[in-house]
């Protein structure tokens, strides 16, 4: 088990505000992530990623879910980095058909990707990253990010580089 630190049950500030933000999926052009206003249990994040993976032996507790996209994919701080707060923790996005990938190095970071109109999923799925600003969350981004605006592109390319096998990682759990 990686320690983080105390209290890592609760959201970080600017999750649990971002929790009463209005996505709007706009038909495709718009935010498909539904952010959640507490994280997923313990207990329904191991039963999750048991099924998930076909792994009936793994615990769920290198994982915080804190929001899905419509499909029920699955948005999660991933507790990689010990002694580190959750905010500091990568953005994992892990698919209702298997899709998986490191999104964001940081809750920061992702707030900023969130602000280029992109969820997730669209991370995961599109490697194109075709920026879609959304002002009411580039706001939001502005007002809690700690890590300098920056392009999708450059967000995600760093947090691959500092996680290259995270997919290879859950390949491994995978029954």
């Amino acid at each position: 088990m990686i320690e983080t630190t105390a209290g890592d049950r609760a959201l970080p500030p600017a999750l649990a505000e971002l929790a009463g933000v209005e996505f709007d999926y706009d038909d495709g052009e718009g935010v498909d992530f539904e952010p959640y206003d507490a994280f997923d249990s313990a207990a329904e994040t191991t039963d999750w990623l048991r099924h998930w993976t076909g792994n009936h032996n793994l615990d769920g507790d290198a994982y915080r879910v804190f929001g899905q996209d419509g499909t029920g994919g699955l948005a999660a701080l991933w507790r990689v980095r010990p002694g580190r707060p959750l905010a500091e923790q990568p953005v994992v996005f892990l698919g209702s058909e298997g899709e998986r990938g490191v999104v964001a190095a940081n809750l920061s970071d992702f707030l900023w990707v969130l602000a280029d109109g992109l969820g997730p999923m669209e991370i995961v799925e599109d490697e194109e990253y075709e920026a879609r600003p959304n002002p009411v969350l580039a706001g939001f981004a502005e007002r809690h990010a700690t890590t300098p605006r920056r392009t999708t592109r450059d967000i995600v390319t760093a947090a691959r580089s500092e996680f290259p096998k995270f997919s290879e990682d859950i390949d491994a759990l995978c029954r």
